[in-house]
């Protein structure tokens, strides 16, 4: 990720053993398991949906085939939601990012690069 510089000049390199203090710091790991309570919930109920709409394009033919109105029927009618199920996600996860995730991150960024400093 590209960040800008800020007025001061770039930021400062991080070393080594800074990158390792990262690691072991309890608010890092916190903010690992933060984001692992969201995106596998989030992705593995996506992908349910996505397998039940394919098994269900495969073996219940007559199911999806039922018509709604006009030339619509019920498989394309499911179809479409896989587009619904992707754009939730992306606003679910840019809800949750910028809710709670973001600012976390930045915290530990700053006081890995500056100690703290702003």
């Amino acid at each position: 990720m590209a960040t800008t510089p800020p007025p001061e000049g770039p930021p400062p390199e991080v070393t080594d053993d800074q990158l390792a203090a990262m690691h072991d710091d309890p608010r890092f790991v916190e903010l690992k398991r933060t984001l692992f309570r969201f995106s596998v919930p989030v992705l593995l109920a996506a992908l349910a949906w996505y397998l039940v709409y394919v098994l269900l394009s495969a073996y219940a033919r007559d199911f999806m085939g039922i018509v709604l109105f006009g030339n619509i029927n019920l498989g394309l009618i499911l179809g479409l939601t896989q587009f619904v199920v992707t754009f939730w996600v992306t606003i679910a996860y840019s809800r949750f990012a910028a809710s709670k995730f973001d600012k976390q991150s930045s915290d530990l960024r700053d006081d890995i690069m500056n100690g703290g400093k702003r």
